[in-house]
């Protein structure tokens, strides 16, 4: 009777059929089986990628999204993998489809966006231990987009333009209100350090005009008949020097008014200053 050989290589298991029915299991390495009659298929226990296509999936709120699936698994039982089911890579796809849109399903859209690494746990945790009934083992699930439609994403834009734009008004706004509180606030302490200075200033000029006023009325308590005689002279040497034709004296000092001396130095200086003086008028009082 011929016989035939099959190598099963490393990391595969090979299961041995007769008359199309299985009846063990072979380890790696080289079999041999009676052809026609026997078979033997490898079955690879590697781990293997598989990307599911984009599907739709509905949120909480409503909104249709896109998503892409990347998932790497290994087949760990492969009697079930091969006899228990018609494709069971098929049914892990379906089932891993199921449990994704139940969660996502759960959530609103942009909790979703934003919460992909806890949805792969989720999925993980609720999917890994249902594949073993498909002698199939996930090792690792990962969700590779989540897009929301194209009227939801130009939505989207619009709010983020619009929010964007609130946020540019509003920081503008405090811009403004800031500058105009900081502009008061200056222009307050302006006029404050101004009228400070001017109360300053008020103040020194009435401190110099008072030390002034006690500074003359001092004077004027030490003064004697002298000091005033030469007031009286030196009034008497500016009216003389002015246009004025009237001049004014006390009753007292009519008398003597010729006996000044800046009236006999007039009288002795010329014909036109006497008659400059003779036109004066004096007048009692």
């Amino acid at each position: 009777m011929a016989l035939f050989f099959k190598i099963v290589p490393q990391n595969n298991k090979g299961l041995v059929e007769v008359l199309g029915k299985y009846r063990k299991s072979v380890d790696p390495g080289i079999h041999f089986y009676i052809p026609f009659f026997q078979g033997i298929k490898k079955i690879t226990l590697a781990m293997s990628p598989l990307k599911l296509p984009n599907y739709s999936v509905i949120t909480k709120d409503n909104a249709d999204v896109s998503a892409s699936v990347t998932l790497n698994y290994h087949v760990t039982d492969a009697v079930k993998y091969e006899y228990e089911n018609t494709d069971s890579v098929e049914s892990m796809a379906q089932l891993v489809r199921g449990h994704l849109r139940d969660i996502i399903g759960r959530l609103d859209l942009n909790e979703a966006l934003g919460a992909t690494a806890r949805i792969n746990q989720e999925l993980a945790s609720a999917i890994g231990d249902l594949t073993n009934t498909y002698g199939i083992n996930v090792d690792r699930i990962n969700i590779d987009e989540l897009t929301p439609s194209r009227a939801i994403q130009e939505a989207m834009d619009k709010q983020l333009t619009a929010d964007r734009e609130r946020v540019a008004t509003i920081a503008q706004a405090e811009g403004e209100a800031k500058s105009i509180e900081l502009t008061t606030k200056a222009k307050n302490d302006a006029i404050v350090a101004t009228a400070k200075a001017q109360a300053d200033a008020t103040k020194t000029r009435a401190e110099a005009e008072k030390y002034r006023i006690d500074t003359v009325q001092t004077g004027l308590k030490n003064a004697d008949n002298k000091y005033f005689q030469n007031q009286s002279i030196n009034a008497f040497t500016e009216l003389a020097k002015s246009d004025t034709n009237t001049i004014v004296v006390s009753n007292d000092q009519v008398g003597s008014f010729g006996q000044l001396p800046v009236v006999g130095q007039l009288l002795n200086s010329g014909t036109q200053k006497i008659k400059k003086i003779s036109n004066k008028k004096v007048t009692r009082k």
